[in-house]
């Protein structure tokens, strides 16, 4: 495996400072990241939405990192990692901040302004982070590390979905009824007084993400940098281009549908529950199972990853998990379909930490642009959530034109959207199997 050790000044080892400075930063990404969850059914009610025009929440957040991510790559190159991350954090703190005029207007475009700004700071946030806890150590304990960033995430995400659920969703099923039963200004009142419930928790959002950005820049973050590509040996062409690194590619596809997969399970388990019937005051609590699933599983890769198993045998045994997992959803019915949605945080959990330093393994000083080419993949959360939310409103319009009641149509719909999972798992299964290793035959392991 080629040496990704860091490479500062003097030389230092990994120190517990600046491996909790980028866990707390995990920690913020996490909880806003996953409130996205409990934003997704609140839109739909506020701005009668469908359910895939409801899942441009998800698109909002994820294609930023299309959009911003090589800036993102200029940009740490110009000021550094620590600059970077206190000013994607500024750039968080000004999107939660669009809330306050989006609930005034009652705008959906606004909102999804607000949240697409706010995806543009995590960009910067998870380009410069990722890399640094990868390159902070030995690349062989890269995924150790970021396990252990994964747990302060979904930790956060766990909190996030449960305090915004509890503020955004409160009395939803009540004002759902009612609306159909008022008129149209009494109906306007009632959304206008659902829509500011955002206010608060926005305004409290970006006073802790401008305070947390301005002591960012006072921590102690060492510089590092990845390790040279080693000399090509035998008369071997060196590594000129980016584009000589298939296994950087097929990484980065890898990590678009694992993204997709990641979100949909996340984001879409509390509409689904909604969708089979149960109220949204349980139904809140849904995309905390997927999390606290991810955790458990977190924990386990950082106890287990590189002593006992290796990266890529992770990788393989979560894709394994998460094929079997999609046919148990789409083969089963209420509660336990939920279930088996939020067991997909089990197999969703150890992709991410073994695909970063599988995929960085060989880069050398194409690292950053390579970290950057990772963090587009994250857009994959953009494209992948709707295209399930398209086939459950086709699905569902199909099952009405038969004869089925709407709400039958609507559970089983939800139900066979889960089919799009298949696919992208059976890619994350290549990957594991022989995709890392694709053009790496000059490089040591």
């Amino acid at each position: 495996m080629v040496n990704a050790n860091t490479t500062n000044s003097s030389q230092t080892k990994p120190t517990l400072i600046p491996i909790l400075i980028i866990a707390s930063l995990f920690f913020i990404f996490g909880f806003v990241t996953w409130i996205n969850g409990a934003l997704i059914p609140f839109m739909k009610t506020i701005n009668e939405l469908t359910s895939a025009q409801s899942l441009l929440v998800a698109s909002a957040s994820y294609i930023s990192f299309v959009v911003m991510a090589l800036p993102a790559s200029f940009i740490l190159a110009k000021i550094g990692y620590k600059k970077g991350m206190s000013l994607g954090l500024f750039i968080m703190g000004f999107g939660a901040l669009i809330f306050i005029p989006a609930a005034e207007a009652r705008t959906y475009w606004m909102f999804l302004t607000g949240i697409f700004i706010q995806g543009a700071g995590m960009t910067l946030l998870q380009t410069a982070s990722n890399p640094y806890i990868t390159i902070l150590g030995p690349i062989e304990s890269a995924a150790k590390r970021i396990s252990i960033m994964g747990i302060c995430n979904k930790i956060a995400g766990a909190l996030g979905s449960l305090i915004f659920g509890s503020i955004l969703l409160s009395g939803i099923d009540e004002i759902q009824e009612k609306l159909s039963l008022v008129s149209v200004s009494e109906k306007n009142a009632l959304l206008d007084n659902m829509a500011d419930s955002v206010v608060v928790p926005y305004i409290s959002m970006a006073v802790v993400l401008f305070v947390l950005g301005l002591l960012i820049l006072k921590a102690p973050l060492p510089n590092v940098e990845a390790a040279p590509i080693e000399e090509a040996e035998e008369g071997k062409t060196a590594k000129t281009s980016i584009f000589q690194f298939p296994h950087l590619w097929l990484g980065v596809l890898t990590l678009f549908m694992y993204v997709g997969v990641e979100v949909i399970a996340g984001d879409t388990i509390i509409a689904y529950g909604i969708a089979l019937g149960f109220p949204a005051a349980d139904a809140k609590f849904f995309t905390t199972f997927t999390l606290l699933a991810m955790v458990a599983t977190y924990a386990l890769g950082a106890f287990l990853i590189p002593k006992y198993i290796t990266q890529a045998l992770a990788l393989k045994v979560s894709a394994v998990l998460g094929i079997i997992l999609s046919f148990c959803i789409v083969f089963s019915t209420g509660f336990t379909s939920v279930l088996f949605v939020a067991g997909l945080g089990i197999a969703n959990a150890l992709v991410w930490p073994a695909v970063w330093p599988l995929t960085l393994n060989g880069l050398g000083k194409f690292t950053k642009t390579g970290a950057a080419l990772l963090v587009m993949a994250i857009s994959g959360g953009a494209v992948i959530p709707p295209l399930y939310g398209k086939f459950v409103d086709g699905t569902k319009a199909d099952l009405i034109a038969q004869g089925i009641n709407e709400v039958t149509a609507t559970a089983s719909a939800s139900t066979k959207g889960y089919w799009i999972l298949l696919p992208c798992y059976i890619i994350i299964l290549y990957y594991a199997i022989s995709g890392h290793k694709v053009g790496l035959g000059s490089v040591k392991s």
